[in-house]
């Protein structure tokens, strides 16, 4: 969080030191998550947050937010599709930003997953592919994700032929991102 507002407002780590009167060892074990902002004193808090031109409940809050896990995000997602149905949750998804939301919070698979639900409908739906995220396209997932019951199902077999199966399986939309997704739409 505070690396992106510094960007922002391009400013340097060592700009805030003498804005601040914080160290700048302190602001620079901060940023690069060494020391954690949560245990900071108010002071120092309410001083960078001044300095950054934003309330200290606007910079502490990326810190205390909860991150789901992946498996229990795509199901929220799974479910929201089909309560919404897919022009709505379509609609929903660009409107919000959650794709940029997601990737401005560094959650990639997230934002990726998001992306490739949104470019998925599309084409299910012959609606035109947004073209407001073409740059977030070339990116994809260092590793693959599977599903968890692709995991369990290779632990338990003692081999990778479920990872191969579920590969070939896939939604191309969300395999170009490295993560493996086959079903969306019959969720529980």
């Amino acid at each position: 969080m505070i690396r992106d507002l510094l960007e922002k407002k391009s400013m340097t780590k060592y700009r805030l030191s003498k804005l601040t009167g914080i160290p700048y060892t302190t602001i620079n074990d901060i940023c690069s998550e060494r020391a954690d902002i949560k245990k900071c004193s108010v002071d120092t808090v309410y001083k960078i947050a001044s300095a950054l031109d934003v309330t200290m409940e606007e910079l502490l809050k990326p810190y205390y937010e909860e991150r789901p896990g992946f498996e229990l995000f795509k199901s929220g997602v799974c479910q929201r599709l089909k309560e919404m149905g897919d022009v709505d949750f379509l609609i929903d998804a660009l409107g919000s930003n959650i794709v940029y939301t997601f990737y401005e919070k560094r959650w990639y698979p997230e934002s990726l997953y998001m992306l490739a639900m949104i470019d998925y409908l599309s084409k299910e739906n012959g609606i035109p592919i947004c073209n407001e995220y073409d740059e977030l396209r070339k990116c994809k997932l260092s590793k693959t994700i599977f599903p968890a019951s692709v995991l369990a199902r290779c632990a338990a077999e003692k081999s990778d032929s479920p990872k191969k199966q579920a590969m070939r399986q896939a939604i191309p939309e969300f395999l170009k991102f490295n993560i493996v997704e086959s079903e969306v739409r019959d969720v529980v």
